[in-house]
């Protein structure tokens, strides 16, 4: 349930909480006195589009905190599936601070995302806003509610069918495409042949670029290379200045003086592995010298080779790994073309087996709407004859259509009443006023709420186009409703405000010339002069409190029952 709500810097609002009760909380206060923004409010914290004009003039942010108290199994469980931690004593607060250009969601101090606030929004209460019964004149929203009745049953199914008419589009887009123009699948296949035959006459290996142009750049560069080596080569065997020689010579003399002294003995040692290596790296000089020579017929083949891959790569990839790759599609691509009639044949036996499964899973789906619009129609005449629709027939319509499958299955949906006695059943968004819209929304509410266990019910001005005795049962429906649920109820009627629990006023007040909404809980006194004021206006005389204080006896007796 709703434990408390805190709104700070919001419209009217520089700062108020109010603690609400179990049962049926009232809410009531003159026209303009901010009721909305209260119930507004709550939507916003759950994640409602919010403008910065929302904020308080002269204020940098507004800030909305909700602290519930999870109470049913589902609310645990949906905690749990969002990784949301409850505070010690179980609680949850949501919280939403509203800043220029943007704004901040939390849940027990941990930011959460609009798509998580939602289902959680979801589970926590049900908000019935000012103007949601012609929700009820649109046909898809009679499909939404049966389904939400239906329950996990349905909708198990309804993945399913969602995940197989996915399957389906695709084949049938697949085997759409599989029908055009027979010319232009020759030419497909004839341009494919002859890519795969491109790449495979080309005998590509992997790896093969990086040494071919290796090679080319060395012969490229053949000539510089050449006299390179060859300069250096003649440095090195030179009788005047070859280093070999020199380094021999040298190493014979300090042989000589090694038997004299270890320290010269130690510079022999060092030497010689000089001239070991020198000797190594003339023969490895000699060995590059010879690679170095090769003839111009080489250094052509080598350049044409590098060209044909580089213009491979150019049509077809940027390396030789997806060359090949390329090749071994456009090949699959030709086998499946040439062999056309078998991959149709395979092709219309999916999406034959896939529309089957697809129809079967709507014919599913189908019956289980059919039997939950029997039980939901039953319940919802009931609730209607407690909402004073004494003569109502009420029956949803289930019409099954083939011709028009989707992944919501192939029904259309419909609620069709009838008000008075002799009239046919009609279409609700043919017969229906204002008021009898409210109130068919209210008799859905209560059926669903029994239903889903949903903790809280808000509604905001559920008395529009109402009043006298159809008010009063209105009144007695939301007072047994409230037995089972937390209910808040904005209203202008006295007969349901009498029904109240917990009764809060809702003021608009002037402070140091600015305008400010507040909400307070009444006591039993001061709850009997609302209700006298909701009676007969601003002036309270003795009949209209004799009169307030009749209704509330009333309604309290009504309660026992």
């Amino acid at each position: 349930m709703l434990i408390s709500l805190h709104v700070k810097n919001l419209a009217l609002i520089d700062e108020t909480e109010v603690f609400f009760g179990k049962g049926l909380n009232i809410l009531t206060g003159e026209t303009g006195a901010g009721k909305s923004i209260i119930i507004g409010s709550i939507a916003l914290a759950l994640g409602a589009k919010a403008g910065s004009e929302m904020i308080r003039t002269g204020k940098e942010f507004a800030l909305i905190e909700l602290l519930f108290q999870p109470e049913t199994q589902s609310q645990q469980e949906a905690l749990s599936r969002l990784e949301i931690a409850p505070e010690e004593d179980g609680s949850v607060l949501v919280s939403r601070r509203i800043m220029s250009g943007r704004s901040v969601c939390k849940v027990n101090g941990e930011t959460v995302t609009a798509k998580q606030l939602k289902e959680l929004a979801g589970e926590l209460l049900d908000l019935y806003g000012q103007h949601e019964h012609q929700t009820l004149l649109q046909k898809k929203k009679h499909m939404e509610i049966l389904d939400d009745y239906a329950g996990e049953a349905l909708l198990g199914i309804k993945r399913e069918l969602q995940t197989e008419y996915m399957h389906y589009k695709k084949l049938f887009s697949e085997w759409n495409e599989a029908q055009s123009d027979n010319g232009s699948r020759q030419r497909e296949i004839s341009l494919a042949e002859f890519e795969c035959n491109e790449i495979e006459a080309a005998s590509l290996q992997i790896g093969e670029d990086e040494t071919v142009e290796n090679d080319y750049r060395r012969m490229s560069n053949g000539r510089k290379l050449m006299e390179t080596v060859s300069s250096v080569s003649s440095l090195m065997e030179n009788e005047n200045s070859g280093v070999a020689d020199a380094v021999g010579r040298a190493l014979r003399e300090l042989h000589g003086i090694a038997q004299y002294d270890k320290e010269a003995g130690q510079l022999a040692e060092q030497l010689q592995e000089i001239e070991e290596l020198l000797h190594d790296f003339g023969r490895e000089l000699s060995s590059y010298q010879e690679s170095l020579e090769f003839d111009e017929q080489t250094f052509r083949e080598t350049e044409d080779r590098l060209n044909e891959i580089n213009r491979l790569k150019t049509k077809y990839g940027n390396t030789i790994e997806e060359i090949l790759l390329y090749a071994k599609k456009q090949r699959e691509m030709v086998e499946r073309l040439a062999d056309f009639d078998a991959y149709m044949e395979r092709l219309q036996q999916e999406l034959s087996k896939s529309e089957q499964q697809v129809t079967e899973l709507c014919k599913h789906i189908s019956e289980l709407r059919t039997k939950a619009a029997t039980e939901l129609a039953q319940q919802m005449t009931a609730a209607l004859h407690d909402l004073n629709f004494l003569d109502v027939k009420f029956e949803i319509r289930v019409e099954p259509d083939e011709t028009a499958k989707s992944a919501e299955g192939y029904d259309h949906v419909g609620f069709y009443i009838s008000t008075n006695p002799g009239e046919p059943l009609r279409p609700l968004e043919n017969v229906a006023s204002g008021g009898e819209l409210s109130r068919i929304m209210l008799g859905l509410k209560t059926v669903m709420a029994q239903r889903d266990q949903t903790a809280t019910l808000i509604f905001d001005e559920i008395d529009t186009g109402i009043s006298g005795k159809t008010a009063w049962q209105v009144s007695k429906k939301l007072a047994v409703l409230g037995r089972n649920h937390q209910v808040l109820c904005i209203t202008h009627l006295p007969q349901i405000a009498a029904m109240a629990d917990s009764h809060f006023k809702i003021e608009k007040n002037v402070y140091d010339n600015q305008t400010v909404t507040e909400i307070r809980l009444l006591d039993d006194d001061e709850s009997t002069r609302e209700l006298a004021r909701l009676l007969g206006g601003d002036a309270l005389t003795d009949a209209a409190i004799a009169n307030a204080r009749e209704m509330k006896e009333l309604a309290a007796d009504t309660k026992q029952y």
